[in-house]
């Protein structure tokens, strides 16, 4: 038995503890990665005028940044699951931190293109292990932890545009390397978590493991709902893809509104998707993670339907329900996969994190081909479409029910 199954089933046995300081630690830290993160695509504007760069160049830079924060995280995943390396964490945000300072520097489409690569290899290193100590940490409250770690994630994008609409924007690109320091600062309490962790895993694996929950499903089955749960992934972030990339460039061109003015309603968006994000994982453990699933990808399609046909007011105002609505999907999502392969938490987490950022990658890769091609509106009115597919979420099997019909024989 691996390290890091032995450390989840002797969770199992302690409780109802969780450690509140740690996800709230996690979370911090998440929220500081990802608002570095989201300092890339707001910056695009800046970018584009100082380089003369066209849309697919500026998917490249999204692609070359989700790419290496997508191929690694399945893999990375896969080896802490058979040993758990808790200080890697301050590792992938030592990547993040070199990243941005050569952003600050970068003079040409190449060096931006490594900057990005950078920071996407520390977001891949980041999330398959802090995903894992956050459901350590959970005292089995699985949903709520994912969605407490999530929300700092998603805190740190919608301020991410805010920064730079007030820093980099009025500052130039080199004020880029002033948030370096907010990478310093998670490093070093990443540092702290890590160290809690190796601690806990350490006397989680003396104490006496139950078997983990088995939902009776076949191998084959598992297979096919990991496909669904893809699928459902794919149209959420492919979606979302054209908002937090193009949703400033669409607002300019379509309103004539100015680069602030954009940044600061891309922060209502990506605000409520750091609420809807809170809002998915307890519902998902007190209602069952396959309605929040439903209603998530499927109930958010009646107003990205509306979306590109309304007025600046009310394009404004559509995107708070969606970004609630799709973003509420994500944890339970994760927590659904972690609960149908059991044991196999980092593999989980690296898989659909990294293809949510692969999914983000390619979306915006063509979404800006397609822009150059047609327009911006173009591609909005297309994205409408994306949550029908979320009809697919039908077809989950219902986890709770079959996990207790086995435990009932």
């Amino acid at each position: 038995m691996s390290e890091a199954v032995a450390g989840e089933q002797a969770q199992r046995n302690d409780g109802p503890k969780t450690a509140v300081i740690i996800l709230a630690g996690l979370s911090f830290c998440h929220l500081l990665n990802d608002m570095i993160q989201s300092l890339l695509p707001a910056i695009y504007p800046l970018l584009k005028a100082n380089y003369a760069l066209s849309f697919t160049q500026i998917g490249l830079i999204t692609f070359a940044f989700q790419m290496t924060a997508s191929i690694f995280q399945p893999v990375i995943g896969y080896a802490t699951d058979k040993r758990s390396q808790p200080y890697s964490l301050t590792i992938g945000m030592g990547f993040t931190l070199v990243g941005l300072l050569l952003l600050a520097v970068a003079h040409n489409f190449a060096v931006i293109l490594l900057a990005a690569m950078l920071i996407g290899t520390g977001s891949s290193v980041f999330h398959p292990e802090s995903s894992r100590i956050a459901r350590f940490a959970s005292g089995g409250r699985h949903g709520l932890a994912q969605s407490v770690f999530q929300v700092g994630g998603n805190t740190g994008s919608a301020i991410g545009p805010l920064l730079a609409a007030f820093i980099v924007i009025q500052r130039g690109q080199a004020s880029i390397a002033w948030f370096a320091l907010a990478a310093a600062l998670g490093m070093m309490l990443l540092w702290n978590v890590g160290g809690w962790y190796k601690r806990h895993m350490a006397e989680a694996a003396k104490k006496p493991v139950v078997a983990t929950p088995h939902h009776g499903l076949s191998q084959r089955r598992v297979v096919v709902t990991i496909g669904l749960l893809m699928a459902l992934i794919f149209s959420k972030f492919f979606y979302q893809a054209s908002l937090s990339s193009y949703y400033t460039f669409y607002l300019i061109d379509k309103f004539h509104v100015s680069v602030e003015t954009s940044q600061l309603l891309l922060f209502v968006y990506l605000f409520a998707t750091a609420a809807g994000t809170l809002i998915g994982g307890p519902i998902g453990d007190k209602i069952g993670r396959r309605y929040v699933i439903w209603g998530s990808i499927l109930g958010v399609l009646p107003f990205t339907l509306i979306l590109p046909h309304v007025n600046l007011f009310w394009t404004a105002v559509l995107t708070v329900p969606i970004g609630l609505i799709i973003a509420s999907a994500f944890s339970a999502i994760i927590v659904y996969a972690q609960d149908l392969m059991p044991g196999r938490v980092g593999t989980v987490a690296g898989l659909f994190f990294g293809f949510a950022f692969g999914m983000g990658g390619i979306g915006a890769a063509s979404l800006g081909v397609l822009a150059d091609h047609t327009s911006i509106g173009f591609v909005y009115n297309v994205c409408a479409f994306l949550p029908a597919i979320g009809l697919l979420a039908l077809l989950l099997p219902n986890l709770d029910a079959l996990g207790a019909s086995v435990a009932a024989k």
